[in-house]
């Protein structure tokens, strides 16, 4: 008797977590992926795409541009260093560099240098024609352009919480570097805060 009560039991709560289950709902919509949404507060795509578009047009109007040009009748080769996360959360980096890199190849005002990874790829599809290709078609070594500066920089936070409140202040720091005599040609700065509230939760 106890025993098939037990069983009663337990398969009324089995069913009760079942059906409580069965009433989530999950809603999936697109939106425009130039529409911000801020849903945790932390970095996302939109400050990813903002600073970087910032720090572009900042850095394209500054005196290095026009300076180089004239000593160098040419363009600049610029490459994209590394940016580092010196922030309190995982932010990916490589989305804000190829941002950086979309927006200077974009401006048609310098000439871009492919990165260290991006460069060795292309080396060994130069070591590969070496053997592969026709002789009209095969591309020689020694033929690299080299980067005249390098652009570098990194990500940091501060963060302030009291309760369910939170401020979220965010600096970019970027720098743009001579490779020839490492002087710094350009310093760019960007800075967010995000106010971050939940009520009744704490972070």
């Amino acid at each position: 008797m106890v025993t098939a009560r037990c069983l009663a039991v337990a398969g009324a709560i089995t069913a009760m977590v079942l059906l409580s289950g069965c009433g989530a709902t999950k809603s999936v919509s697109r939106v425009d992926v130039d529409k911000t949404i801020d849903l945790s507060g932390d970095w996302n795509d939109t400050d990813s795409r903002l600073v970087a578009e910032e720090m572009i047009r900042d850095v394209l109007a500054r005196p290095w541009l026009g300076e180089f040009k004239g000593a160098n009748t040419r363009p600049p080769d610029v490459i994209v260093g590394t940016v580092k996360n010196r922030s309190s959360e995982h932010i990916q980096t490589l989305t804000f560099i190829k941002n950086l890199e979309r927006e200077l190849i974009n401006s048609g005002r310098v000439n871009f240098v492919a990165n260290k990874e991006e460069r060795q790829e292309v080396r060994d599809e130069r070591a590969d024609q070496q053997e592969n290709a026709s002789p009209e078609s095969m591309k020689k070594f020694q033929k690299e352009a080299g980067a005249d500066f390098m652009l570098r920089g990194d990500i940091t936070t501060i963060v302030d919480q009291e309760g369910g409140d939170q401020v979220k202040y965010y600096q970019v720091n970027m720098e743009l570097v001579n490779l020839e005599n490492n002087r710094k040609a350009w310093l760019g700065e960007k800075k967010i805060k995000k106010f971050v509230s939940q009520s009744g939760t704490k972070f």
